[in-house]
């Protein structure tokens, strides 16, 4: 008898959403998000594929990094979860599912537009894991306006020391503890190749993760240390609701793609697990596109 869950339609494997207009302060919280984002609490199997991995997860609390967390778990990880204080309900819910898996968590609040948030996070993830040797950079700011010109210069700072800046403090402070076989995936977006004009600041961030993404990975390459992306497409997460969209555009929120629907984080899951597990060792400087289809370089 075929798996149910090793063969199913894409199309409508996952609900299509038409999400109610709605608001939170940034950064959002998944549990207030509706509907609620499906982060595979129910559904992500493992394989053993990371067993006795040592990973950071950044921006782990909700939407794609809380999927990440809760594969990484399942695959056999144990994880450092980063996050900003406000999130701390959503960042105890993944803690309990991590464990929950057989695996340790530790919570590291603090915002990574910080310098010094950044290199005090990977000292404290060394000493609580007794090493490091797989980093997420997913943790990111999305906040959606209009017009350039009502684009706050604060909010173009933020942003950029949110998104790529924080991915040069980490990368600098945890390489020097990363062994060979080590690796980094850095999240990037759909929006790096076909960037919407109310997501100018953040849109660019992504494009520069890109480019990063590429440079970093040749460099590390001969230490053994692998550098790949992920580039989601329209994926359902709290960053949506707190005004990383106009809120008339909610209700079709994702319906441009192929597939006719948003993502769910834990679609993108997968993607990570593959480029950090030894599978992929011939993997280098790439940028998986988890889109729906939607057409990228």
């Amino acid at each position: 008898m075929t798996d149910q869950l090793t063969f199913q339609n894409p199309v409508t494997r996952f609900p299509d959403i038409s999400p109610p207009i709605q608001d939170q302060p940034e950064p959002g919280l998944d549990q207030e998000l509706a509907p609620q984002a499906d982060r595979g609490e129910t559904s992500y199997r493992g394989t053993g594929r990371l067993e006795g991995r040592k990973a950071l997860i950044t921006g782990a609390d909700s939407g794609i990094g809380a999927a990440v967390a809760i594969a990484f778990a399942r695959e056999g990880a144990d994880v450092a979860l980063s996050y900003l204080p406000a999130e701390e309900e959503d960042a105890q819910e993944i803690k309990t599912l991590v464990e929950e898996a057989g695996r340790k968590a530790f919570l590291f609040p603090g915002d990574l537009s910080s310098r010094e948030v950044c290199v005090d996070l990977v000292a404290k993830t060394v000493e609580a894991l007794g090493g490091l040797d797989a980093l997420v950079n997913n943790a990111g700011r999305q906040i959606a306006v209009e017009d350039i010109a009502d684009l706050p210069d604060e909010q173009i700072v933020d942003t950029y020391e949110t998104n790529i800046i924080a991915m040069f403090r980490i990368c600098q402070a945890a390489i020097p503890h990363m062994p060979p076989g080590s690796t980094i995936v850095n999240t990037t977006s759909i929006q790096a190749y076909q960037p919407s004009t109310h997501l100018l600041d953040y849109a660019s961030t992504k494009a520069a993760i890109n480019n990063f993404t590429k440079g970093l990975g040749q460099q590390l390459a001969p230490k053994g240390i692998r550098v790949n992306g992920v580039a989601p497409g329209p994926v359902w997460t709290p960053l949506q609701v707190s005004d990383g969209q106009p809120k008339e555009a909610l209700p079709e929120f994702g319906k441009q793609t192929p597939l006719g629907r948003a993502g769910q984080p834990t679609e993108m899951a997968p993607a990570f697990v593959f480029l950090t597990s030894a599978e992929s060792s011939y993997v280098i400087g790439e940028t998986v596109n988890a889109n729906g289809g939607m057409p990228s370089p």
